[in-house]
């Protein structure tokens, strides 16, 4: 099915605090992000730091679409891996928060790294993690991972049993029919306001229809694509220079054919959006990290 994620990488979780006593706090230029938009955590990273004008403040290094590095890491990590791991032989793995100052990384945790953007960097972009807004967001977070890919996933499992198939694609399209719902009365998933949670719901309908849709019949994208007011939606988002400008979408093709193990199925064909006509305005040129 999808690319794999890298097994095996240690969890770096320290958090940007507020001030010089955190450790760790928030100072122009002091971070990076190692950033591979082929992957969808490192996708969301982009389009929030672009959302909040962070460009100035926290430089990003673009990484190659598909891992070049044994385990799915990266080789222009490794350095990094070896200075904050001591003895690490896992692999390089992105998306990495990393601090200029010690050489060392911060987090490769996305949700930590995320917030951390919203909370303590700022920027002059909307306020994307509002106090009293994290439940709300979480759980667009779980029906993003759990209703939308996973199920996708497994409802494209050729393999697999037809019943559970089935069953997967149906809690997937009830899923889609909740969001459908929503957007009936207002113009964001969470209310008014663009919010965390709408980066992350656009980044699922991106990976839903670049990757997923290969591997359902044609029958099943037809009927994920009669939810009008969610795709309109993820339109939207997309004509958003945060959002359409980071698209790398033959990066995220040749990622997903050099770790997908699944047979492609006849939803291939039935393209849902035409992302290209998004991701060829304003191109996003960040630093390119050497391997």
């Amino acid at each position: 099915m999808s690319a794999t994620s890298p097994t095996a990488v240690p969890s770096f979780r320290s958090r940007i605090g507020s001030d010089a006593r955190s450790g760790y706090y928030a100072a122009p230029r002091r971070y990076r992000l190692h950033l591979a938009l082929s992957c969808p955590r490192s996708l969301q990273l982009a389009v929030t730091h672009g959302l909040l004008g962070l460009g100035d403040t926290l430089p990003v290094m673009l990484l190659p679409a598909v891992p070049d590095a044994p385990g799915g890491g990266y080789r222009a990590l490794r350095p990094l891996y070896e200075a904050s791991w001591h003895q690490h032989s896992g692999p390089a793995a992105a998306p990495v928060l990393s601090d200029g100052w010690t050489g060392r990384i911060v987090s490769t945790h996305a949700p930590d790294i995320v917030r951390d953007l919203t909370r303590r960097f700022g920027g002059q972009g909307p306020d994307l993690h509002p106090r009293g807004a994290e439940e709300a967001i979480e759980g667009l977070d779980r029906l993003c991972e759990h209703g939308i890919t996973a199920t996708a996933q497994r409802a494209g499992q050729s393999d697999g049993d037809p019943a559970a198939r089935d069953t997967a694609l149906a809690t997937l399209l009830r899923a889609l029919d909740v969001l459908e719902w929503r957007f009936a009365s207002q113009e964001y998933v969470l209310g008014s306001e663009l919010r965390l949670a709408d980066v992350q719901l656009w980044v699922t309908l991106v990976q839903l229809d670049t990757v997923h849709r290969h591997h359902l019949d044609a029958a099943a994208v037809h009927r994920i694509t009669d939810h009008p007011r969610l795709w309109a939606y993820a339109r939207r988002l997309a004509e958003h220079p945060a959002f359409g400008s980071r698209l790398d979408l033959d990066g995220i093709a040749r990622r997903h054919h050099a770790h997908c193990r699944g047979r492609e199925a006849a939803g291939a064909a039935v393209q849902i959006v035409d992302w290209a006509a998004y991701a060829r305005r304003e191109a996003w040129e960040p630093v390119r990290q050497p391997g």
